[in-house]
Parts: structure tokens; C-alpha cells; sequence
């Protein structure tokens, strides 16, 4: 089999030493550090403490949209490799409160969203949480975090944007400087049905539909305002409008799709657990978290963004693969 396919079929990154070499790894891992540094600077900056994350677990994020958690024998005990520390975030409030982590994640993705070019297996989040937050407040922090991690890489690297083939003037128009724009969960459904996509209004936009969306936008922009059931059981929701999530998606311009996912969560014993037994979760899995919050945890709001994901939109890549050191594409076996 051909390393790298045609059109239509999965495409398989190089064997390391060849990915490695390779002119355009270099440019694109040497923007991705740019962009780590001013991640942590903006953040440390607005007073996030920065925390490792924890890699393994009781229990990990059960809202992994059709992926695969992985188990391992912890000293006879059935453990799991984060899928996300969003349980670990909330806890980590208790004692702090503005915090973020680099977090590595491992979820065994179906082998058909390989075609997607934007999933990995293993890949990492910049993961931000703070408490007493609104939605409003932390949205403000992942489009200020955005911009300013872009505007770094536009001040700092345009010489390598360019040899990728983006424009760095065009980040300066286009994206610096301008608030995101808002777009509810009704709204993208009816866009989408317009367009002729049969969007399921009480699930997550599907993965066709965000892309519809995501090519006929200029800019990033938020999608707010999920029905309660398609996601997880920490998604607040509206004590207004019972059935609506306070929650959102970022979502990149020009096809690249969801950058990150974010919500105000749930904090209330009685409620997570009202949403547990909605969400088919069994409660014993839970319990050192579940003990955490009848003992009280802080109201906060976050959210996960992508690092691979957000590399490949600035440096303008065709796969996500290509911004990472070691990919790990699903359903691939891989170094």
C-alpha cells in the first residue's frame, strides 16, 4: 500500500524518519511551538495556572462521540487513558481557580473518520476551566486566546505562513481584532436544511454538516446552544430554557471544522445525577468525582482546544496528521 493514497481513500502519513525530515514538518511543528508558547502566555497572563495533567483514571470523559476508551490493568483495577481531563478540571477548582492544562488524549476513533482529515487517536488539548464563569466570560477567553496566539505566529513567523501557503495579512483582516460571531443550534439546523442536509436537530451537528458550515464561513465563529442529550452529563443546563445545553463549539472558517468544545457545567449533586440517569451513566464508575461534588465543587465553565486541530487551520494543512510529531490516525497502525 502507497504511504499516501489518492483522492477519496485514507491517506497514511510517512514512516517517521521521512515525516520527521520533512521541510514542511519542520515548518509546521515550529509554528506549533509559537503557538504553545502563547497559549501559556496569554493564559498565565489572565491568571490561569497551569497544571500537568493526570493520564490515567477511574473513569474518564464519557461524551466522546462515537470513539473508544481504552482500558488498562491498573494493579487489578480497570482503569481508563484520558479521553479528557474535563472531570479532573472541575475537581482541580476546589483548590484553584483558573486553571489550564496541555493534556495529551487517547480516544480509539471509528476507522471511517479517518477520511475526515481532522481526527486523530492521540492528540492534545489546551483544556481551560474557571470557576464562577459564565459562558459569556469563558468564550471571551478562548476568542482572546485565539487571537492571540494567531497574532504571535503573524508577528513573530510570517516567513514560515507563507512558505506554507497562507497569507499572514489575511489572519490580520480577517480574524484580529473582531469578536467572534454566535450562531445558535436552531439556526446552523435550519442553515443546513437550506442547503439540503438532513440535520438531526436533537443530536451534535454532524460531522458533513460542520463542514457545510465551516466552508461557507470567513471567519471562526461559536455554535451555541445544544439541545440537552447530545452531549455530556456536565453540560450545564438553562435554568431558563429547560432542554438547551449553555454550552458551544468554536468552529475554524474554510473547511477546517470544530477547533473546540466548551459549556458553563453542571456542579449540583442532584443534577449531575439527574443527568446521569438521562444519560444512561452508571453512578458507581463515578464515585470519587460523584463524593467531590456532594462535598461541594465551585460553578465553572470551560473548554478543550484542539492543539493538532488548531495548527492545522493557521498553517492551512490538508490533514491533521501533518501537525503532529508521531500521528496516529484511526484505525492505522502506527510508530
Amino acid at each position: 500500500m502507497n504511504r499516501e493514497q489518492g483522492e477519496g481513500t485514507r491517506r497514511v502519513p510517512p514512516l517517521p524518519r521521512e515525516h520527521l525530515s520533512s521541510p514542511v514538518t519542520r515548518t509546521v511543528l515550529t509554528v506549533q511551538q509559537k503557538m504553545l508558547s502563547a497559549a501559556r502566555e496569554y493564559l498565565r497572563g489572565e491568571g490561569f495556572m497551569e497544571f500537568l495533567p493526570p493520564l490515567i483514571g477511574p473513569v474518564t470523559d464519557p461524551a466522546v462521540r462515537g470513539a473508544k476508551q481504552v482500558d488498562i490493568d491498573y494493579y487489578g483495577h480497570r482503569y481508563k487513558l484520558m479521553a479528557s481531563v474535563i472531570l479532573y478540571k472541575q475537581a482541580t477548582l476546589v483548590g484553584f481557580d483558573k486553571i489550564f492544562f496541555i493534556a495529551p488524549n487517547v480516544r480509539l476513533e471509528p476507522p471511517e473518520t479517518s477520511a475526515t482529515h481532522r481526527h486523530l487517536a492521540e492528540f492534545h488539548q489546551i483544556d481551560v476551566e474557571m470557576a464562577g464563569a459564565t459562558r459569556a466570560d469563558i468564550t471571551r477567553v478562548a476568542e482572546q486566546l485565539v487571537m492571540h496566539v494567531v497574532g504571535q505566529v503573524v508577528r513573530d513567523l510570517p516567513a514560515e505562513l507563507e512558505s506554507l501557503g497562507r497569507d499572514p495579512g489575511a489572519f490580520n483582516e480577517l480574524l484580529l481584532g473582531l469578536p467572534f460571531d454566535r450562531m445558535p443550534h436552531a439556526a446552523a439546523v435550519d442553515a443546513l436544511r437550506g442547503d439540503r442536509h438532513d440535520q438531526n436537530p436533537d443530536a451534535e451537528i454532524d460531522w458533513p454538516g460542520e463542514e457545510i458550515l465551516s466552508r461557507k464561513a470567513s471567519r471562526p465563529f461559536f455554535l451555541t446552544d445544544y439541545p440537552k442529550g447530545s452531549r455530556g452529563f456536565y453540560d450545564r443546563e438553562s435554568r431558563t430554557e429547560p432542554g438547551r445545553l449553555n454550552n458551544f463549539d468554536l468552529i475554524a472558517p474554510e473547511g477546517y471544522g470544530e477547533l473546540s468544545s466548551g459549556s458553563e457545567r453542571e456542579f449540583e449533586y442532584e443534577r449531575i445525577m439527574a443527568r446521569m440517569r438521562e444519560t444512561g451513566e452508571n453512578p458507581a464508575k463515578y464515585e470519587w468525582y460523584l463524593n467531590m461534588v456532594r462535598d461541594g465543587i465551585p460553578d465553572s465553565a470551560g473548554f478543550g482546544l484542539g492543539l493538532e486541530r488548531f495548527t492545522r487551520y493557521v498553517c492551512g494543512l490538508d490533514a491533521v496528521w501533518r501537525a503532529s510529531a508521531y500521528p496516529k490516525i484511526p484505525g492505522v497502525v502506527s510508530p
